[in-house]
Formats: C-alpha cells, sequence, structure tokens
C-alpha cells in the first residue's frame, strides 16, 4: 500500500523491510508473526502532542513543538505566532493530503489522532484498502462499526483531529486561554477551503479540465458526475481511466460502466464540449492500484511462502500510470464471487 501511494504522488511513510519474527500473532486466527520497519521524515504525530499536552509540563510541549517546527515546517518560526503558524502547516497539509486520499478512492480505516501525522505524511496502514464500486458510505476496517471512518467521512474525521491538535497547542499559542481558542478555531477555519480548492483542483485534472474555466461550471459538472457514480456504485479507478479514452472518442468501456446510459451520455457530451485533455488525464488516473482481491491474493500466498503474487502486484502498482501487456488482471475489480471486504488492524 504505501509504496503504491508513493509511486501516485501521495506523501507516504515507506516500508523498508518486514523481518518475520519465528512467533505466532492471534488476530482473527493464529498468524506468523514479524515486525515492519517503517521509514518517515519523522514519527511525530497529534497523539504525540497529546501525550506532551497530558503531562502538564508546558516547557516539554514547547520542546516537542519548536522541534516540529524545526524539522517539518520551519517558515513557521520566522512568524509573530510562531505555534498557530505551524498549525496552520499542520492544516495545510492534511487537508492536502486527505483530498489527495479522496481523489484516489483510498479509506484509510482508522484516522485517530495517533495516525496523523505533523509532517502531513499518510501513516498505519493497517485496515486501509481501495474503493472500487463507489460509494461514500464505504468502510472496510473490522473495528469500525460506526463508519467513524468510512470513505465520505474522512475530511471531517481529519478536521476533527486538527482540532484536538489545536488543543494541545492552546498554551503555546496565547498566555490568555480564550485568545487562544479564538485564534486556532479562526485558523482551523481554513481546512474546509483549503480541502475543498484541492478537491476541485484534483477533480479538474481527473477530468483533463482546461484552465480558465468558470468554477461554477466545473462544480455543476463534478457534482452531477459524483451522484452518477454514486448511483450506478462505478468503478472509481476504472472509470476514471476509461474516461480518458472517451475523450478519444472511445466511450465504450466507461460507458459501460453505467447503468443510467442516459444520464452518462447527456454528462459526457457536456464535458467534452469544454474540451478535455486527455494526456494530462493519463498521468493522474492510475491504471493500477492494490485491488483488494489482489491484495488478499498475495497474503496469503505470502503467509504459505510464496511471494512471487507479492512481487508482481508491486511491480504493477508501482508504475501506476502506465499501462503494460500482460498486466490486464492488475486493472479489473474484484469479480463478484469475492464478496464484501472486510481489513483488520494485523493486515
Amino acid at each position: 500500500m504505501s509504496e503504491a501511494m508513493h509511486a501516485m504522488g501521495v506523501p507516504t511513510t515507506r516500508s523498508l523491510a518486514v523481518v518475520a519474527t519465528g512467533q505466532r500473532v492471534f488476530r482473527d486466527t493464529a498468524l506468523p508473526g514479524a515486525v515492519l520497519a517503517r521509514v518517515a521524515s519523522s514519527h511525530l504525530r497529534v497523539g504525540t502532542f497529546q501525550y506532551a499536552r497530558a503531562t502538564g509540563n508546558v516547557e516539554l510541549l514547547r520542546r516537542l513543538a519548536d522541534h516540529a517546527i524545526a524539522r517539518h515546517h520551519p517558515a513557521a518560526a520566522r512568524s509573530e505566532r510562531p505555534y498557530l503558524a505551524l498549525f496552520e502547516a499542520v492544516v495545510a497539509a492534511q487537508a492536502s493530503l486527505v483530498a489527495r486520499w479522496m481523489l484516489l478512492g483510498f479509506v484509510h480505516g482508522v484516522m485517530n489522532t495517533d495516525n496523523m501525522t505533523i509532517s502531513g505524511e499518510t501513516i498505519d496502514y493497517g485496515p486501509c484498502a481501495f474503493m472500487d464500486a463507489f460509494d461514500p458510505a464505504t468502510v472496510f476496517s473490522s473495528i469500525d462499526h460506526g463508519g467513524r471512518y468510512a470513505y465520505g467521512t474522512q475530511p471531517a474525521v481529519a478536521e476533527w483531529n486538527l482540532a484536538r491538535f489545536a488543543e494541545t497547542l492552546l498554551p503555546l499559542i496565547d498566555a490568555d486561554e480564550e485568545r487562544a481558542v479564538e485564534l486556532a478555531v479562526e485558523s482551523l477555519g481554513g481546512f474546509g477551503p483549503r480541502y475543498s480548492d484541492a478537491w476541485s483542483t484534483g477533480m479538474r485534472a481527473k477530468l483533463g479540465l482546461p484552465d480558465g474555466l468558470d468554477q461554477a461550471v466545473v462544480s455543476a459538472l463534478v457534482d452531477d458526475l459524483v451522484l452518477l457514480l454514486r448511483e450506478g456504485r462505478v468503478d472509481w479507478t476504472g472509470f476514471f481511466r476509461a474516461l480518458g479514452a472517451a475523450a478519444r472518442a472511445e466511450t465504450g468501456p466507461a460507458r459501460s460502466l453505467f447503468l443510467d446510459l442516459a444520464g452518462f451520455d447527456a454528462w459526457a457530451q457536456r464535458w467534452r464540449a469544454l474540451g478535455p485533455e486527455t494526456n494530462a488525464m493519463d498521468r493522474v488516473n492510475p491504471v493500477y492500484i492494490p485491488r483488494n482481491h489482489l491484495v488478499e491474493e498475495a497474503l496469503t500466498a505470502a503467509t504459505d511462502g510464496d511471494l512471487d503474487p507479492v512481487r508482481r502486484l508491486l511491480e504493477a502498482v508501482c508504475s501506476p500510470y502506465d499501462e503494460r501487456p500482460g498486466l490486464e488482471r492488475y486493472a479489473q475489480p474484484a469479480p463478484e464471487h469475492f464478496g464484501a471486504y472486510q481489513t483488520f488492524c494485523g493486515t
């Protein structure tokens, strides 16, 4: 997952090595245990700041914030209010990051505060997965019974996590707590517009739309498409890749994904009239992602000692935008018999 995200340009932690321990780990069944060595620009999370704040030691909190500024957001040090500037930098980084997830159909699965980095890198690939059929209510994690971390709730959860981060920084933002809260709330208000801008920019790119279009035209086009995708439970990744061919007059592959053919035809006519740029679309719409059935296939084989499926899957997803002969199955959604997919923290 992390290598695929990296290849698609998403800020992420990386996997350096997996080392078997020789011990069994009990999840839903007994499985072979291992230690994952994960590489990041740092492992500072919102949870790290919550822990420091909980100690009641403001100087410890200040040292931690100074370290985060120096390592990740050095421009904040030049601000009149450096700790508020740190918060705003993290807000901006997370708004951009979550928008990138959403544009790729990625569902993190366990977006608690300990899994939100200060750097803006994706961390913790436990119960995550990519959507096949588009549905904002998509949930994969076995422990997410209420849908808190569903695909469509990820921006709201990110904003909630950032509010918790703001709470930790209040003693550093201003000596007057009421003033600190006022400043933090104002800065947190920037998350929504930043996320919306990143999402809109990303959707323009996915649809190949030229610069200079009226935002109202773009918003209406995107909103109508999302509704069509949702109603038809259309494969998110497959559709956007096929749409590039539709701009070249090869409408069949994209059109065949919809039940409401008239609805798609009407939408596609509006879209083509705007002059989409197909080569640009192919640079942002991946052919290959870690499809859930392929991930399970690779995990099952690896558990039995066969790493070839893992290597073949990595070969596909590490060059996600380059369509290659012989890799057709890696571009297909799960077969119907695969059924509902559930992920676990030990995956």
